[in-house]
This record gives C-alpha cells, structure tokens and sequence, in this order.
C-alpha cells in the first residue's frame, strides 16, 4: 500500500507498533467485547473464564498481551492443551481462561433424540423372532 517494502526486523518500531495495535485490536478487543474472534466464532469456539463464565474485558486484554509468550518458547506454550487435564495454553493459564465449544451440546442431543422419536427409532423394544405375548 505504501510502496515500500515493510520487513520485519528490530530498527523498525513502526512495524512493531503496528504489530500490537493490531494484536490488541483484533485479539484483545475480540476477546474482551465478545468472547471470541472471528476465527473462533466460524469455529465454534468461545473464550471464557477458567469458571465458565464470561471473559471479562480486563482478561481479554491480558490474554491478548501474553498469547506471544506461547509462541516465543518455541510452542510449548500450547503443549498444556494437549497435555494437562484442563487443556488450557499457557497465555490462558496466565489470564485465568479457556477456550470452549460455544454450541450447546445439551441442546443437540435432545434435538436428536426428538427426531429418532419421531422416526420410531428405538421406541419399542424388539422381541425376539417366533415369540408372542402372552397377555
């Protein structure tokens, strides 16, 4: 857009800045105003508390501000997702959040079991061939 070629490197703080304000923006705004960016919204994924309750903005924030420090140990800030039983990142570890589906699972298991009622799937138990009821 400028004409210039823009590379990365430590003389130049305009890239730099750039590169936070993006960072808060998108991440720390997203995080802070909905609980998810736009990324994680068409995957179904939410950032909340660690108790399950919304992400205030003040942890968005601070999630935000440390997600780099996940990267910056060659990765091995996300390893606590696969690992530990709560499958938190390290940046979430440090801002007190965690990253959840956002349907309702609940919700989808009874719509499912609501349409197997009204195909007949599995209503009535099946006796066994060449028995009859007694009754």
């Amino acid at each position: 857009m400028t004409g210039r070629s823009i590379t990365w490197n430590r003389s130049d703080v305009v890239v730099a800045i750039v590169f936070v304000a993006w960072q808060l923006f998108y991440l720390g705004y997203s995080w802070a105003a909905s609980g998810r960016t736009l990324g994680m919204a068409v995957l179904g994924l939410r950032v909340v508390q660690a108790d399950g309750t919304g992400l205030d903005p003040w942890r968005g924030v601070v999630r935000a501000l440390v997600f780099p420090l996940s990267f910056l140990l060659f990765g091995l800030g996300f390893l606590g997702i696969l690992v530990q039983h709560e499958h938190r990142a390290l940046h979430d570890l440090i801002a007190g959040s965690a990253v959840i589906y956002a349907w309702d699972a609940r919700a989808a298991r009874l719509r499912f079991l609501a349409r197997e009622a009204e195909l007949g799937v599995g209503s009535a138990p099946q006796r066994p061939a060449g028995t009859t009821d007694t009754h």
